[in-house]
């Protein structure tokens, strides 16, 4: 057993990280002022948008991966223009996996965020723009401390998330190494071949990091509950 650690690819769980780093922060700059229009309009659309968000919730993965192929592929709408512009297909490839995590931790963000805006004492915030804060620096120095319980579980659960994909990633990517193998892949890889031992270990290292991920959460939670 302990042979298989020594003799563990670890390129598929650099490129996860990597995935779950570029697809969180693609996801806090277009969901921040999504989910603060969210908590603020009364727009007749808005149950719409929010059934839409919560979609990867409720989908099977491989549903949602699916018509995202559809879509990204070279002859999709996403596909076909992104092939004109780069010369390279967006399917099974790193930018694709990006796109569609995207998409797949949605929900893990937007959410939080909106029930951290909801929570907002409006009055504050007006209180800064009369005394001439801009919107700029209210938010910075006004709205960000009193969001920051949503702002780091949307940050925590979008990255664990994208960690944990299986069945979109696949659908979307496959399974190229150094590309597009992310470590769920290489665990159900490493299954089909037989090679318990790397699986092991692979699946042990998710499974302490997506508890100390949950533990992370509740204990910041619980922490500035008290305060």
């Amino acid at each position: 057993m302990w042979g298989g650690l020594l003799m563990l690819n670890f390129e598929p769980i650099i490129l996860t990280l990597k995935l779950a780093f570029v697809t969180v922060i693609i996801l806090l700059v277009f969901s921040l002022p999504f989910a603060w229009w969210l908590s603020r309009t009364s727009s007749r659309f808005k149950p719409l948008l929010e059934s839409l968000t919560a979609l990867p919730l409720v989908l099977p993965p491989t549903v949602l991966g699916f018509y995202l192929l559809m879509l990204m592929g070279n002859n999709g709408i996403i596909g076909e223009y992104w092939f004109e512009l780069t010369g390279s297909p967006l399917v099974f490839s790193f930018t694709g996996l990006v796109v569609a995590s995207c998409f797949y931790s949605l929900p893990f963000v937007v959410q939080p965020l909106q029930a951290a805006f909801e929570k907002l004492d409006f009055k504050i915030i007006e209180a800064a723009y009369t005394l001439g804060a801009s919107q700029v620096r209210t938010f910075i120095f006004v709205v960000a401390p009193m969001i920051r319980r949503g702002f780091i579980t949307a940050l925590v659960l979008g990255f664990a998330h994208t960690v944990g994909e299986f069945g979109v990633v696949l659908m979307v990517g496959g399974n190229i190494p150094g590309e597009t193998q992310v470590i769920s892949i290489a665990i159900y890889e490493a299954v089909e071949t037989m090679d318990y031992s790397s699986a092991h270990w692979m699946s042990f290292g998710l499974l302490v990091f997506s508890t100390l991920v949950l533990l992370l959460v509740y204990s910041f939670n619980r922490k500035w509950s008290v305060n």
